[in-house]
């Protein structure tokens, strides 16, 4: 028997962002509220945070789950997302095998010529004593920045919710955890290139559209 954890955690990607340190909110809950200063107009803040768990063990020997959030604020001053996968497989073993799988697509989308962005992406795969058994947890973030607000047409939409019943049914699939990252990763750059095109019809300003992703993975057996 064996116990195995491998913790993750996310550092930004692509361009650097200013950061400001907010309290995040309850797993799937989004947030605009006012901040009033003591003197001065009153300021905005973003709070939202999405997560998945699942715990595969001997009376449920297949757990999988799967999320596909999509936050869309409008200019606020300050913002703090996060996003965090977690899979658990627990005392079965080779004859006996799990599977825990649980994915988490976070899309988050902010304007504002200036605002402070805190963003934090995790995933965490464990198998404790459970030798033979398939466990991945991963993370997709997706933070678009605009200069202007930016909302999802009718076009987009339908297209992230076809990708969004895909996820699904790859989620609850029996591939093996290696082809489904894979396949996961796929749908993220589906993902990716809808964003894109969206970004690309958005008004411009003084700072440069951008869709940053940040991914994170953990399982075993290993990838």
């Amino acid at each position: 028997m064996s116990s195995h954890r491998k913790p993750r955690s996310s550092p930004f990607n692509g361009r650097a962002v200013r950061t400001v340190l907010l309290a995040a909110g309850a797993a799937g809950v989004a947030t605009a509220v006012p901040a009033h200063a003591a003197t001065g107009p009153a300021r905005s803040a973003a709070v939202v945070s999405d997560s998945v768990f699942t715990n595969a063990n001997r009376l449920h020997h297949t757990q999988a789950r799967d999320s596909f959030t999509i936050r869309q604020f409008g200019k606020v001053d300050a913002t703090s997302v996060r996003n965090q996968a977690r899979a658990v497989s627990m005392g079965c073993s080779v004859d006996d095998h799990c599977r825990s799988v649980a994915l988490s697509f976070q899309i988050v989308t902010v304007a504002g010529d200036a605002h402070h962005l805190k963003a934090v992406n995790v995933s965490d795969a464990a198998n404790k004593y459970c030798d033979g058994c398939q466990t991945l947890a991963g993370a997709y973030q997706f933070v678009v920045s605009t200069p202007h607000r930016l909302t999802l047409d009718a076009g987009a939409r339908r297209r992230l919710a076809d990708i969004h019943r895909r996820l699904d049914a790859l989620t609850r699939s029996t591939l093996p955890a290696t082809e489904l990252q894979q396949r996961v990763d796929a749908l993220a750059g589906e993902v990716n290139g809808v964003l894109q095109a969206a970004v690309a019809k958005a008004p411009k300003g003084t700072e440069r559209p951008d869709v940053t992703l940040h991914r994170r993975l953990d399982g075993w057996p290993g990838h």
